[in-house]
């Protein structure tokens, strides 16, 4: 099969691979419909991190079960699935918690499982998936989504997921003012998520018209370009004199976070989901001096899709919108050139 493999910085392939197999009990294969480029897919590509061997890469991907192992009973060949964009097994201390991502037998696409067995990346035509049943979601009464839907149901198995943690961790809610940090996929889902769960006030902090745009569609009712002091200066005029009660960190950078907290009013709360990846740091005695609250982190996608599933397949979220460019999967090298240079959103890859 045609699989995704980095094999340095800005070294993109598609090769053939083995088709996988069930091997344990637990497993399920399934067959990728649709998957995509994330943008911490981008950190490696651009050298950030230790370089290492050529190794598969994706973790967001959908599709249709094509085999199960013997101890796998709810789910069923032909049945729809999301996957999370991590491996857990459902019934440890923190699957149980709902912290799935914190999992005891944690696994990721594009690595090995605990028993040393080799497990795909999302970006290729099949994955085999050990814990499948504490991993997979089932799409109940689905099983040929449209593109659209289709497109909807991929950003649950990570960035709709994780906006909507940002904005719980940031205690989103009816009435509060927002700031999302961060224009990206994640960043857009961030401002759906605070719409969805009530803020009246949702200003995004964005420099790109086409995502501004989109930005405003998904909720946002007003748009900053200015950075650093002069974005503050512009979200205190907006808000009247003060901060927002609730910032949103999609980003991962030193950058990000300081816009982020110099954002956040006393007394509120910051949600930070961007994979840190330029030394972002809390500064303890500003949160101390200004009772700012913090929290997030990677967000448990597993315990998430349900309640987002709910309201995607009832059409009252679309946020496979951010999908903006569509390619075949042959197409993967140029894939993530494009979001590399900020010429796509977020690209959706078809086998």
């Amino acid at each position: 099969m045609r699989a995704t493999i980095i094999h340095g910085p800005g070294d993109i392939r598609v090769e053939e691979r083995d088709y996988p197999s069930v091997i344990r009990a637990t497993d399920a294969v399934v067959k990728v419909t649709a998957s995509c480029v994330c943008g911490s897919d981008l950190w490696p590509y651009r050298g950030v991190g230790k370089a290492g061997a050529p190794k598969a890469i994706g973790h967001e991907f959908v599709g249709v079960i094509e085999a199960v192992g013997d101890d796998v009973t709810k789910l069923v060949v032909g049945d729809f699935v999301i996957a999370p964009f991590v491996d857990s097994c459902g019934a440890c201390p923190q699957c149980v918690n709902g912290v799935t991502v914190a999992c005891d037998h944690l696994t990721s696409w594009g690595s090995t499982d605990e028993n040393g067995d080799y497990v795909e990346g999302g970006q290729g035509e099949a994955v085999r998936v050990p814990q499948a049943e504490g991993t997979l979601r089932k799409v109940e009464g689905v099983t040929e989504p449209d593109a659209e839907l289709t497109a909807s149901l991929l950003t649950l198995s990570d960035v709709m997921s994780t906006g909507h943690h940002a904005a719980v961790t940031a205690r989103v809610g009816p009435g509060r003012t927002v700031v999302v940090v961060g224009d990206g996929a994640v960043g857009l889902c961030g401002v759906l998520a605070a719409k969805r769960l009530g803020a009246t006030r949702i200003i995004a902090m964005s420099r790109h018209e086409d995502r501004q745009a989109l930005a405003r569609e998904f909720g946002a009712t007003d748009i900053v370009a200015e950075r650093g002091d002069d974005g503050v200066a512009r979200i205190r005029e907006l808000l009247g004199g003060v901060l927002a009660d609730s910032v949103l960190e999609c980003v991962g950078t030193k950058e990000s976070m300081d816009q982020a907290l110099r954002s956040t009013r006393p007394g509120g709360s910051l949600g930070f989901v961007g994979v840190p990846a330029g030394g972002p740091e809390i500064p303890i005695r500003y949160l101390f001096a200004n009772n700012i609250s913090v929290g997030g982190g990677m967000a448990p996608a597993h315990t998430y899709i349900p309640e987002l599933l709910e309201d995607v397949l009832a059409g009252r979220i679309h946020p496979g919108k951010v999908f903006d460019v569509v390619m075949p999967l042959d197409e993967a090298a140029e894939a993530y050139r494009a979001m590399d240079e900020r010429r796509a959103i977020k690209v959706l890859l078809r086998p």
